[in-house]
């Protein structure tokens, strides 16, 4: 009976020791997906781009968000506009540089030192990747109604797509590899995809960027993430950043 109990115990510790590994390898492979994926992305996107074919699905889309009898007029009542401008603004520099001063005094805060520093170069590298993206193509603001939002720059990819994704994304995939509980990892998560979506579609919504921009940030910034992720996975297997066990104190 004692030699079944302890061949059962081992049996149950190699299905978690699977499951654990599955679980990894995995995400790893989602990671590496999501990566090359988003490097095509952005290749053929700029391609489509300045070669015209996405224009008419560019107009059509941005129309779609207007006041037919007045291109002048997003659609929605006041308050709905009012909110795009709100939504837009996390993913301006102001915001995303509170965001990313507040993680990084979290992780801190909670003695992971060394997670901090990777993310302290982490969100701004994405950033310097977005700039450099943007000067590179150079593609004109839409022209096609009138900008609810002052912009600076060219207009592909979106900065604030592109630099929402990065620093949500990228803080979330970061929290994520130094916490342990499922629950947590999933609902961080969850609300920096959120937060990434709400800047894009406002950025459209507001006139200032065409569709395109838009998912060519979305698509540049999850790849940057993704790329973020496997980094800090390989640092965490060499013992250079801090783990989930540490977070949990078992090591």
């Amino acid at each position: 009976m004692k030699h079944f109990d302890k061949t059962r115990h081992v049996g149950r510790r190699s299905l978690s020791l699977l499951a654990w590994l599955g679980r990894y390898e995995f995400a790893t492979l989602l990671s590496i997906l999501i990566l090359s994926g988003g490097i095509w992305g952005v290749v053929e996107l700029a391609d489509e781009v300045f070669e015209g074919d996405a224009q008419s699905i560019d107009e059509t889309l941005l129309l779609s968000l207007r006041n037919p009898a007045d291109r002048s007029d997003p659609l929605g009542p006041g308050w709905v506009e009012e909110l795009g401008r709100d939504f837009t603004a996390l993913g301006g520099v102001g915001v995303l540089v509170l965001v990313s001063l507040s993680a990084l005094g979290y992780l801190l805060l909670a003695r992971r030192y060394r997670a901090a520093l990777f993310a302290a170069f982490a969100v701004p590298g994405g950033v310097l990747l977005s700039t450099l993206m943007k000067v590179g193509f150079d593609r004109p603001r839409p022209d096609l109604v009138s900008h609810e939002s002052i912009a600076y720059t060219a207009s592909f990819p979106s900065g604030h797509a592109m630099m929402s994704a990065v620093t949500y994304l990228t803080l979330a995939v970061l929290l994520i590899r130094v916490q342990p509980e499922l629950r947590l990892k999933a609902y961080i998560l969850v609300v920096a995809i959120l937060l990434t979506l709400l800047v894009g579609i406002s950025r459209v919504y507001l006139g200032v960027h065409w569709p395109t921009d838009v998912l060519a940030g979305w698509t540049a910034g999850a790849a940057w993430a993704a790329l973020c992720w496997l980094a800090m996975r390989w640092m965490q297997q060499r013992g250079q950043v801090e783990t989930e066990a540490s977070w949990a104190g078992t090591e």
